[in-house]
C-alpha cells in the first residue's frame, strides 16, 4: 500500500508557504470532497486498497480515491499552524487502526487515504500507538495470497470547520490579525491622556520659571579690530653707537632702548633727583619763590673746589628756594646740591635715604644714590630708570620752568648760562647734563612737538658717551647724539584717525539674543610714529549696562593704549533704541 502523506505541525512564516499554498489547498479540497461524499453513504463499507489498485476483496478500487491518494503523496509539505491540526507521516502495516481521536468524534471510512493518518488536532505530540484488528473473514490467509493477514480499517474523524469552508477561509485564517480587546484600547487611551496632561503641566511650570527668573546682565562685545598700526615705514631711532639710551613720547609710548641697561655712573643727572625730593618736601605753587635759605660756610668754601662744577656764592648770602634750584640745575653747582640736602633733611646721609626711597617709589630698581650731586661714581643708574625720573620731575611746574631756562641772572651772582646747549634748538625744553671722568658725557633731555593740535612731550636719556682727550668728558658728544634723536622723533610724530564718529565698534548683547549696535560718539585719533601699534579697548561703565535705553545713550568708551601708556578715548553710544526682552525671548532663554 502506498505510504500516506501526513500534514504535520511545523513552525514556518506565511511567506514561506505562500507559493505552495494554493496548490496544496486545491488538492486538499479535492481529497476532502471525496471523503465527504463517502461519509454520506453509510451503507457503503470502506474497502482497503492494495498497492496494485485493487480492493482487498479483489475488486477494482475507485479511480477518484486512487487519484486522491496520489495527490496526497505528491502534495508539498506545507505548515498550516493556523488550522490547529497536525499532519504527520507514519507507516503502518495493513489492518492497523489509529487511536488518538478526540473523544466523541465520529469515525467512518475514508477512501483514498492512508490507514495510518492521524486525526486533525492531535498536534505534534508523542507517537500514537496503533493496534491491529483481525478480519474474521480473512484470518487464515490474505485474499489472493496464501499468507495469513489482517484486515485494514480506517478511523474517520471530523474535519475542522476551516477546512470544510474551503481555501478562501484557510487564507483568511492565515492572514487574520489578532483583535485587541476593548479593555486594552481603553487602557492605552487612559495612559495617553495621563502622559499628555503631565507634559502640559511641565510646559506651564517651565514657562513660569523662565518668565520670573532674573534677566541676564548685558554684555558689551567689540566687533572691530583690536589693534591699529600707523601706516608708513617703521621708525628706526638714531641711537648712539655706545653707552645706553632710551626715549619715549609721554602718554603715547616708548620709542625703544639702546644698550645693556646696566647701572652706570650718572654724573650730575643725580641733581634731578635732588630737586625732585626738595620739591616733594617743599613744593612751590602759583609761581612762589619759596622760603629763604642762607649760604653757610661749607657751601661758600666748596664754591672754589677744583675738579667739579660749582656756583660761586659767599657765606651769609640769602637766596630763595627757587633761586637755589636755579643755582643747582643751570650751572650744575655741586656745592648748592649739598646745601639743599642739609637744609631739607638735616644731613647728607638722611637726604640720601630720602633719595633712595623716592627711587623705589618711581620703580627705579636699578638705581643707587651715594651723594646728592652725582660727583661720586657710586651713584649709578640706567637710561630706562632715568626716563622714569624725568617723567616724574617734568610734571612739577617749578622744576620744568627752571630746567627750560638757557640762562638766568641772579642778584649777587650775575648771569649764569645753562650747560645744556641743546636748549637753543627748536623744541628742546631741558632738562639736565652730567659729565665726569667715570660717567662720560650724559644728557637727560625733554622736547615738545605740536601734533593734532596738542603738544606732545618727548623724553630721552643718553649716557656714557666718551671722547678721547676731550676736556668735557664727552658731554658735547652726548649733546650731539641727543639733538639728532630729538629732531628725528619730532619729524616722525603724526596724528591719524583710527575710528571715525558714527563707526560701529561693537554691540550690546542683552543675553537673550537681542543685539543693539554701538558706535563711536566722536573721532578717535592716535598720535604716534609710522609702524607704531596700539591696542583698542572697549570698556563698560562702572554703573553697569542697561537693558533698555534710547539711541545716543552713552554705554561705554573706546580707548587707545600702547604698552603701559594710556592714550585718548571717546564715548561709545547706542546706534538705535534698546528695548527690554519680550516674553518669547525670556521663555526661549536657556542659559
Amino acid at each position: 500500500m502506498p505510504d500516506a502523506v501526513g500534514l504535520g505541525a511545523r513552525d514556518s512564516n506565511a511567506d514561506q508557504v505562500a507559493e505552495p499554498l494554493a496548490t496544496s489547498a486545491t488538492r486538499l479540497t479535492r481529497l476532502l470532497g471525496t471523503n465527504h461524499d463517502r461519509a454520506e453513504a453509510p451503507d457503503k463499507q470502506a474497502v482497503p486498497v492494495t498497492p496494485g489498485g485493487k480492493a482487498s476483496d479483489g475488486t477494482r478500487a475507485d479511480a477518484g480515491a486512487l487519484a486522491g491518494a496520489e495527490e496526497c503523496e505528491e502534495a508539498p509539505d506545507v505548515s498550516l499552524e493556523a488550522l490547529g491540526s497536525v499532519v504527520t507521516t507514519t507507516e503502518a502495516s495493513p489492518g492497523t487502526v489509529v487511536h488518538g481521536s478526540p473523544a466523541g468524534t465520529p469515525a467512518g471510512p475514508m477512501s483514498g487515504t492512508s490507514p495510518d493518518r492521524a486525526a486533525p488536532g492531535t498536534g505534534s505530540g508523542p507517537d500514537i500507538p496503533v493496534e491491529r484488528l483481525e478480519d474474521p473473514e480473512n484470518s487464515a490467509t490474505e485474499r489472493g495470497t496464501g499468507r495469513p493477514g489482517v484486515a485494514e480499517k480506517t478511523l474517520e474523524q471530523a474535519l475542522p470547520s476551516v477546512l470544510a469552508d474551503g481555501p478562501p477561509k484557510v487564507l483568511a485564517e492565515l492572514t487574520r490579525a489578532p483583535r485587541r480587546s476593548r479593555a486594552v484600547r481603553r487602557d492605552g487611551l487612559r495612559r495617553m491622556g495621563i502622559a499628555t496632561g503631565l507634559v502640559a503641566l511641565l510646559a506651564v511650570v517651565f514657562c513660569a520659571v523662565q518668565v520670573l527668573r532674573p534677566l541676564p546682565g548685558p554684555a558689551l562685545v567689540m566687533t572691530g579690530a583690536p589693534s591699529y598700526t600707523i601706516a608708513g615705514a617703521p621708525l628706526a631711532p638714531a641711537w648712539p653707537g655706545e653707552g645706553e639710551a632710551a626715549a619715549e613720547v609721554e602718554g603715547v609710548g616708548s620709542l625703544g632702548t639702546y644698550g645693556d641697561q646696566k647701572p652706570i655712573p650718572t654724573g650730575s643727572m643725580a641733581k634731578v633727583m635732588t630737586a625732585y625730593v626738595v620739591l616733594q618736601d617743599h613744593p612751590l605753587k602759583n609761581g612762589d619763590d619759596g622760603p629763604v635759605i642762607a649760604v653757610d660756610a661749607q657751601t661758600a668754601k666748596e664754591s672754589t673746589a677744583p675738579g667739579e662744577s660749582t656756583a660761586v656764592v659767599a657765606e651769609g648770602q640769602r637766596f630763595t628756594e627757587r633761586q637755589m634750584l636755579q643755582l643747582m640745575l643751570i650751572p650744575s653747582g655741586n656745592n648748592i646740591a649739598r646745601l639743599l640736602s642739609r637744609w631739607d633733611a638735616g644731613s647728607d646721609a638722611a637726604f640720601l635715604g630720602r633719595m633712595s626711597g623716592a627711587a623705589r617709589q618711581l620703580g627705579m630698581n636699578d638705581t643707587t644714590y651715594t651723594d646728592p650731586s652725582g660727583l661720586d661714581a657710586g651713584t649709578r643708574s640706567t637710561a630706562v630708570d632715568q626716563i622714569r625720573l624725568a617723567r616724574a620731575a617734568m610734571q612739577d611746574p617749578t622744576f620744568s620752568a627752571v630746567v627750560a631756562m638757557p640762562r638766568v641772572t641772579i642778584a649777587g651772582v650775575g648771569q649764569i648760562d645753562n650747560n645744556n646747549t641743546d636748549l637753543v634748538d627748536p623744541g628742546v625744553i631741558g632738562i639736565k647734563t652730567g659729565s665726569t671722568s667715570a660717567a662720560g658725557g650724559n644728557l637727560m633731555w625733554a622736547a615738545q612737538q605740536t601734533v593734532g593740535g596738542s603738544k606732545q612731550l618727548i623724553l630721552g636719556v643718553v649716557m656714557a658717551q666718551h671722547s678721547a682727550g676731550a676736556s668735557d668728558y664727552g658731554l658735547a658728544k652726548a649733546l650731539a647724539v641727543s639733538q639728532k634723536l630729538i629732531s628725528q622723533v619730532r619729524k616722525a610724530l603724526t596724528c591719524t584717525t583710527v575710528v571715525h564718529r558714527g563707526d560701529v565698534v561693537g554691540y550690546l548683547d542683552d543675553g537673550l539674543g537681542g543685539r543693539a549696535p554701538v558706535v563711536a560718539g566722536a573721532d578717535l585719533t592716535e598720535i604716534g610714529w609710522p609702524g607704531q601699534s596700539t591696542q583698542l579697548t572697549l570698556s563698560a561703565p562702572v554703573t553697569g549696562l542697561p537693558h533698555r535705553a534710547k539711541a545716543g545713550t552713552t554705554v561705554s568708551t573706546i580707548a587707545l593704549r600702547t604698552g603701559q601708556a594710556a592714550g585718548t578715548e571717546v564715548p561709545v553710544v547706542l546706534q538705535h533704541d534698546m528695548t527690554t526682552p519680550g516674553l518669547s525671548q525670556r521663555i526661549a532663554h536657556l542659559r
